[in-house]
């Protein structure tokens, strides 16, 4: 077993900043990583998606909004507490307001951008719950 320590950041091609946490350059991870992610209030993030590879946040701090589905018709709150599974190639895009973010990611891409689409999605508004 290797334990690290964040090692450093990086900006996240999907927008925010990325901690270099377990992955397969820090750590030689084979099928997974960890990061801590900071998204600032008011920042533009981009929709993507990830090819084949699941995801799962855990909100640390910052009320924010997620957007997802295929043409990113739903919309769900977060708050810290909050855990999200997004499946492989799941459309998503974090909406941030008033409060900076930072969330804790666990993908099964040992690179974490390797998989990494981004999608030029329109913005319009959606109810929550849509």
């Amino acid at each position: 077993m290797i334990m690290k320590s964040e090692n450093g950041t990086y900006a996240g091609a999907q927008g925010g900043r990325f901690s270099a946490g377990v992955s397969r350059e820090s750590a030689g991870s084979e099928r997974l990583c960890l990061h801590r992610v900071f998204i600032a209030a008011h920042t533009e993030t981009r929709a993507h998606m990830h090819d084949g590879h699941e995801s799962a946040i855990y909100v640390l701090a910052g009320r924010h909004q997620i957007r997802y589905g295929d043409e990113l018709q739903h919309l769900a709150d977060l708050e810290p507490g909050d855990m999200v599974y997004i499946p492989p190639g799941m459309l998503h895009q974090p909406i941030v307001g008033d409060e900076d973010v930072t969330a804790l990611v666990a993908r099964t891409d040992p690179a974490e951008q390797e998989s990494l689409r981004l999608h030029s999605a329109e913005h319009r508004p959606v109810r929550a719950g849509a």
